[in-house]
């Protein structure tokens, strides 16, 4: 079981959050350790530490994104971070992509049960057609020159968005490599909960 609670790990982060927020994380938590026996959500080593390196390390982004009136999409959502996360607390509109057929049966249950704003796509990235996005997010799922790939298929055209993208020490050797292929404007943000890693939004990105 893990040995921070969610109210706790968030205090000590300086993260208000509603009860009622809080209540509905717990939910999650619980059906996640419930699932966990039966499908690989997250890591086993991670389990004893559930609330800070997967429920509050993806409550971080939420700091980036100033409007909640958006469409976010979450690309290889998994067990639901940090999308299912950022749902919970306040984003209007997030799509949840994930195609393992399991994970996305779980992600289903969390959002029935929590009454997330949440719509899952038990599909490939690839092959999710959306129109307007303004956020998009992922979370151990590719190197970035690919989730640019992926962000540059579903962008509309003349619509401004822009990516929010948790990368850990190799960030650095990431975007050199994604600026081979790529334009884009972009800041980094030191994470909350791991020091090697960063935040790295991703904006007017284009091919060269």
């Amino acid at each position: 079981m893990p040995e921070e609670t969610l109210d706790k790990v968030f205090l000590r982060y300086g993260f208000g959050v509603s009860h009622e927020t809080l209540a509905a994380l717990g939910t999650y938590e619980t059906l996640l350790l419930k699932w966990q026996k039966a499908i690989n959500l997250v890591g086993p080593s991670t389990l004893d530490a559930l609330a800070e390196r997967h429920f509050f390390d993806s409550a971080q982004l939420f700091r980036y994104i100033p409007d909640i009136n958006v469409r976010l999409v979450d690309m290889g959502s998994g067990a639901g971070f940090p999308g299912l996360v950022l749902s919970l607390l306040g984003v209007k509109e997030v799509h949840l992509i994930e195609s393992d057929v399991r994970k996305a049966t779980f992600l289903r249950e969390v959002s029935r049960e929590t009454k997330a704003a949440a719509h899952i796509h038990d599909t490939r990235v690839e092959d999710v057609q959306l129109p307007k996005i303004d956020v998009f997010t992922a979370r151990a799922l590719a190197p970035l020159k690919d989730l640019l790939s992926y962000m540059h298929r579903l962008s509309t055209p003349g619509h401004a968005s822009y990516g929010l993208f948790m990368k850990g020490m190799q960030y650095q050797e990431e975007l050199d490599k994604a600026a081979k292929q790529w334009s884009f404007d972009v800041e980094t943000y030191p994470s909350m909960t791991d020091l090697a890693s960063k935040v790295i939004k991703i904006s007017n990105l284009s091919k060269k």
